[in-house]
């Protein structure tokens, strides 16, 4: 009872990330004056060649940090979901 509970979950939850990227609308990159400033300064001031890893680490450092978090926290609950138990 208690996995087909945690399989009715978890295909809910794939249907409901199903539901929201469907409305996700992708299309042209809009350029915009940061995108400049980054391309420019990002070597000076955080002194990494590659900008994307100047905006991840740098300027973005706390919610790439908060990004990992929500990421291992989700990989530990589908682990605690998936667990064989002991027979006892």
């Amino acid at each position: 009872m208690r996995r087909n509970l945690s399989i009715i979950i978890v295909i809910l939850m794939v249907g409901m990330l199903g539901v929201i990227v469907s409305g996700i609308s992708f299309g042209e990159p809009v350029d915009h004056p940061m995108d400049r400033y980054f391309i420019e300064n990002s070597q000076l001031e955080s002194g990494a060649n590659n900008v994307v890893t100047a905006v991840l680490f740098d300027y973005r450092g706390f919610d790439t940090l908060g990004e990992a978090a929500v990421l291992f926290t989700a990989a530990l609950g589908t682990m605690l979901v998936f667990r064989r138990r002991r027979e006892e």
